[in-house]
């Protein structure tokens, strides 16, 4: 049997979410069918792409700052917002 790692939470444009420690933001957000991680100036939605840091498809903000979902560890308490105009 696999063990997974220590389960923590964060949270996503105000709902909180469950995230196994070490995951990505991205593989969390979609194991919780989360597929709505951003949208594009034009005001459509986009998610993850290529989830490896090339697309920028899946940016999102913590602290002002726009990271890459696919390329980010959750942390437990972790506030992360949809990201605009990227």
């Amino acid at each position: 049997m696999i063990e997974r790692s220590v389960e923590i939470s964060f949270e996503f444009d105000g709902k909180n979410y469950p995230a196994f420690d070490g995951e990505t933001i991205a593989a969390a957000l979609l194991r919780s069918n989360v597929l709505n991680i951003r949208n594009a100036p034009s005001g459509s939605p986009r998610g993850i792409f290529c989830v490896m840091g090339a697309c920028q498809e899946c940016v999102v903000e913590i602290d002002g700052i726009k990271v890459e979902a696919c390329r980010t560890s959750v942390a437990d308490g972790l506030i992360i917002k949809r990201a605009h105009d990227v």
